[in-house]
């Protein structure tokens, strides 16, 4: 295997979270089915980016992702989310925001928040 040299790469690290929560879309017109009470089975993609450090071959130790969501999946696993303090209006735009802003102080490089609510539906927030 090769080596590199040190800050000639630059990589991005993803980890997968899931977790299974309710909500209602309060905001939403009289009559919209997700204004009612449901639940999905979400995912969370957290990414970092930054350069490959040469010593170890990575960008990033992914146990200290897994640190710093753990924390935040105990609030919403298995929770109604519009109880949660940010989340009253929970869409997946809100609830991506939620994260980033509950991680990007502990995690240098974040550069990416996806909520998958499901299969075929996802929202990325870029800190933007």
């Amino acid at each position: 295997m090769g080596g590199f040299a040190a800050g000639a790469m630059k990589a991005r690290l993803s980890k997968d979270f899931q977790f299974e929560s309710a909500h209602t879309l309060p905001r939403l017109p009289e009559g919209h089915k997700c204004r009612e009470l449901h639940g999905h089975s979400f995912k969370a993609e957290i990414a970092i980016e930054g350069e490959i450090d040469p010593s170890v071959g990575w960008v990033y130790d992914h146990s200290r992702i897994s640190e710093a969501v753990e924390p935040l999946l105990e609030m919403v696993d298995h929770a109604y989310l519009n109880d949660i303090e940010g989340l009253e209006s929970p869409t997946i735009e809100t609830l991506a925001v939620w994260f980033w802003n509950k991680l990007k102080p502990t995690l240098p490089g974040l550069c990416e928040v996806i909520i998958h609510e499901t299969t075929k539906v996802r929202c990325s927030y870029r800190g933007d």
